[in-house]
């Protein structure tokens, strides 16, 4: 035996190599698949719960017209109607907040004639408004006691159809920071499925529409704040008794004329807001 072989040599072994599960991101994708099929089928039977029997949303014919709305806005505009005729007493600030399922960009007609009215125009600052949710509420309410702070007055609120909810509810827990709510076809007052949009509004916010998780205040009970409810006989997604209101609901009731999709751009609706905002603090409503 040499010398060479009777020399100890280091064991040496075959490196570790890692299993690796190549079906883990299929059993992954497959569970989370599952998980998504499930929350269909759960919002799903949220939007064919059966309505109740005395919730009647507008008639059909109805709810067709809505679809004449573009129509009767481009008509309204070339009229060349003003907003607002006078300058307001006092500017004042004021947020916008959209309807269900729409952009704030859609009240962009609305919130161009308030400006030219001299006040100072903003939006609810979250994007579409697919519905509502404990984290989102919450920040929004943040956002209206900052934009309050910062202005150095409380806030007109302005809300069309859901966003007329958020703003009630707003008005409850921050009236410091709410000089006014004003609600646009908003369906505040009744039966929560007296409307053609429930079950939409079900499948896609996932909750039903008498038990949003923001707190109930913002149905039936009154702000404490001066709150005005616009609501039209020609509306054909919310009930005109749900967006007016009972006494004791809201301080006044006004009527306009307009579809549902027509509240956030019609000049009608823009004159009755900006009349509405220049009486703030004249305590006459």
């Amino acid at each position: 035996m040499t010398m060479l072989e009777r020399l100890p040599l280091p064991r040496m072994g075959l490196p570790r190599l890692a299993v690796v599960d190549g079906l883990a991101p299929l059993r992954d994708a497959g569970s989370r698949i599952a998980a998504w099929g499930r929350e269909v089928e759960r919002r799903g039977a949220l939007a064919f719960q059966p309505r109740p029997s005395d919730a009647r949303g507008p008639a059909l014919p109805r709810l067709l017209a809505e679809l004449k709305t573009p129509y009767e806005l481009w008509a309204a505009g070339r009229r060349r109607e003003e907003a607002c005729e006078s300058e307001p007493v006092h500017a004042r600030a004021v947020m916008l907040l959209p309807g269900f399922g729409t952009h704030p960009a859609r009240m962009r007609g609305l919130g161009k004639a308030l400006e030219a009215a001299g006040h100072r125009v903003s939006d609810w600052g979250l994007g579409f408004n697919f519905g509502p949710s404990e984290d989102r509420f919450t920040r929004l309410c943040e956002r209206v006691v900052t934009l309050s702070r910062r202005e150095g007055q409380p806030l007109v609120l302005v809300g069309w159809s859901l966003g007329g909810l958020f703003a009630r509810e707003i008005a409850h827990r921050h009236p410091e920071a709410v000089a006014m709510v004003i609600t646009m076809g908003t369906p505040f007052s009744g039966d929560r499925r007296a409307n053609n949009a429930w079950r939409a509004y079900q499948f896609i916010a996932g909750h039903p529409v008498d038990a949003p998780p923001v707190g109930d205040r913002c149905f039936g009970d009154k702000p404490p704040v001066p709150t005005v409810a616009l609501w039209s006989p020609r509306d054909g997604i919310v009930s005109p008794r749900s967006s007016c209101g009972r006494p004791g609901e809201r301080d006044v009731a006004l009527p306009v004329r307009c579809t549902h999709l027509g509240f956030a751009g019609h000049p009608e609706v823009s004159r009755t807001v900006a009349a509405l905002i220049a009486t703030v603090g004249q305590d006459n409503i």
